[in-house]
């Protein structure tokens, strides 16, 4: 890339990074914590809870009990529980808290990223993380949650491998050794999360790794960027990390169980087809989205540059699918067309940083370093997400990784090309104009799109009043419709008539149970959905009779739109001829075996 009159990155933070990183920080936690004062979806916070719970009171994942994700989140979950008690809003706080940090983050790789390529580098990466206030990894789905604390991680991962070249001074000292053992390390933390996410950025990372490596051989470097120990160290962090988190998961749970349920199990369930994951890149708007910003490149980079006219056309090119997307907030009355306008600037986003990114790789060819190697690894990130729920359900947490992809492509917009063809208005003020634009769009309709809850609408939020549960372990939990009361009558009368030994079955499990009172699950499944419950309708009566269990609670009035629960009547006309109905409440029946 070409330097545009920037000034020299400077290590440390002055008044105004302390300043900004604040409000960032507060901003970003402030969503998080409004969001849980009004919604709350009990079928993904009782997965979340009542897993944690169950590893808090000493039963282990993927032996004691099936598990098809990775245990990262859980066991900081169980962690809150052990440390503080079971508080719903501590788990809310954490939330709150990584949220922060999320936005803080990614501005800080963002400004890395911009110094010494733009003019304005501060401003611009202060502008573009503002949108993360409103879209951060906890703005969305603002409880705890693997691909939220996931899309954390690589984050730091990222921040490390980034600070491997980012001054002189660390290039040249032995820091960088220990630097890249750390970065190593980290860039493994994310399989532990999430694995259609964590699996192809490890790898991703540690390929891309040992091609640093081996380019200097190849294209005959006279200097690398980072120095071969610190990439060798990178290798070194990852292979003990790894190997260390085999040995701990082989002397628990043993790791041929792990991988039968994180790999084998989860792929059999979750796995989509192919033309499932290429099914973002169909999305209509790239007919003209995609022509738009084709035409802009070329008067970027072409001798039709030199014209003031040229450069003003393709800057309304560019900005055009964003402009649509902020008419849109005045087009469509209804939130989910709002929402598929600004989820469809994903495709293109994505397609043009792959274009830059094959670009950069012929281009830097004989200069390959990790920095030229970052929007692979994003591109790879972001695709593994999509890979679970497509455009629609995965994007939630991942909004800061498009930001730095954003923020990889914005000096490349900006270069002049050829050189010297790029006029003062050009070359100072494009990358200002670029991320202002991209700013304001992402910030406005993303805060349409966190407030109109679209992502959630998967689940019932009534017009009525918010409602409060009375038992303190869900201080902090709030949402509308008579969830919450239903559930606290159902927890008084388990109190008064149901013994704390006797085994349970929740159907289809979406109250957060086990948290609130802090019973031991007796039955392996708690979540009868098809990603997480292996049984059969049979299998599901063998079991039961198998773990001795008495009871069986069944809901009726559902938070959840859509009852997931494979073979629902089949297994309730299975379990009951071996129960009789004890009471009929408010959203449940409860069942007493025979």
């Amino acid at each position: 890339m070409v330097r545009i009159g920037a000034a020299s990155p400077k290590s440390g933070w002055a008044l105004r990074d302390w300043f900004a990183g604040a409000t960032l920080f507060l901003l970003t936690a402030a969503v998080v914590l409004w969001q849980n004062a009004h919604v709350a979806v009990l079928w993904d916070l009782s997965y979340t809870l009542d897993s944690a719970t169950r590893i808090a009171l000493g039963q282990l994942p993927y032996r004691d009990f099936p598990f098809a994700h990775a245990p990262l989140t859980f066991l900081i979950q169980a962690a809150i529980i052990r440390l503080t008690g079971r508080v719903f809003f501590h788990h809310i706080l954490y939330a709150a808290v990584i949220g922060g940090l999320g936005t803080v983050l990614t501005w800080r790789i963002v400004l890395r990223t911009l110094q010494e390529r733009v003019t304005h580098a501060w401003t611009i990466a202060l502008i573009l993380a503002a949108p993360l206030t409103v879209l951060g990894i906890y703005c969305i789905l603002p409880f705890p949650s693997y691909d939220c604390d996931c899309a954390f991680s690589i984050l730091v991962a990222i921040w490390l491998l980034q600070g491997l070249a980012a001054t002189p001074e660390i290039r040249s000292t032995k820091q960088s050794i220990a630097r890249g053992f750390a970065s190593g390390a980290a860039i493994c933390l994310p399989v532990f999360f999430k694995q259609n996410i964590g699996l192809p950025f490890v790898a991703v990372c540690l390929a891309l790794v040992l091609l640093s490596l081996a380019a200097p051989l190849i294209f005959r470097h006279r200097r690398a960027s980072v120095p071969r120990a610190a990439l060798f160290a990178v290798l070194a962090g990852a292979t003990t990390t790894l190997a260390l988190a085999a040995l701990l998961i082989q002397g628990t749970v043993g790791i041929g169980n792990y991988i039968h349920w994180t790999i084998q199990f989860a792929a059999q369930r979750r796995l989509p087809g192919l033309h499932d994951m290429l099914a973002v890149y169909r999305d209509p708007t790239l007919l003209w989205t995609l022509p738009c910003a084709a035409i802009a490149l070329f008067l970027l980079r072409s001798p039709l540059a030199k014209a003031r006219s040229a450069q003003v056309a393709a800057l309304g090119l560019l900005a055009a699918p964003f402009l649509f997307t902020l008419c849109s907030l005045f087009l469509y009355d209804d939130a989910d067309e709002r929402g598929d306008s600004l989820l469809a600037l994903w495709p293109l986003l994505l397609i043009l940083a792959a274009a830059m990114a094959l670009f950069n790789l012929f281009k830097l060819r004989r200069q390959l370093n990790l920095r030229a190697l970052l929007p692979i690894i994003l591109l790879v990130a972001i695709n593994g997400t999509l890979m679970s729920q497509q455009l629609w359900g995965s994007t939630y947490a991942i909004w800061p990784l498009l930001i730095l992809l954003i923020a990889e492509m914005i000096p490349f917009l900006a270069e002049p090309k050829p050189p010297g063809a790029a006029s003062r208005f050009l070359s100072r003020n494009l990358a200002l104009a670029l991320a202002a634009g991209i700013s304001v769009t992402l910030l406005i309709c993303g805060a349409f799109y966190t407030a109109s809850e679209e992502r959630l609408s998967y689940a019932q939020f009534p017009d009525t009043p918010v409602e409060h549960s009375a038992f303190p372990q869900l201080d902090g939990i709030s949402t509308p419709g008579p969830y919450l009361p239903n559930f606290d009558e159902l927890l008084r009368y388990v109190s008064a008539n149901i013994l704390i030994s006797d085994g349970l079955i929740l159907l289809p499990g979406e109250d957060p149970f086990y948290f609130v009172t802090g019973r031991t699950p007796q039955f392996p499944v708690l979540l009868f959905d098809p990603a997480t419950d292996p049984y059969s309708p049979a299998q599901v009566v063998e079991q039961a009779r198998l773990h001795q269990i008495r009871w069986l609670i069944v809901k009726r009035d559902l938070q959840i739109k859509q009852d997931p629960t494979p073979q629902r009547g089949a297994t309730l006309n299975a379990l009951l001829p071996d129960f009789t109905l004890s009471v009929h409440l408010h959203g449940y029946d409860v069942y007493m075996r025979r």
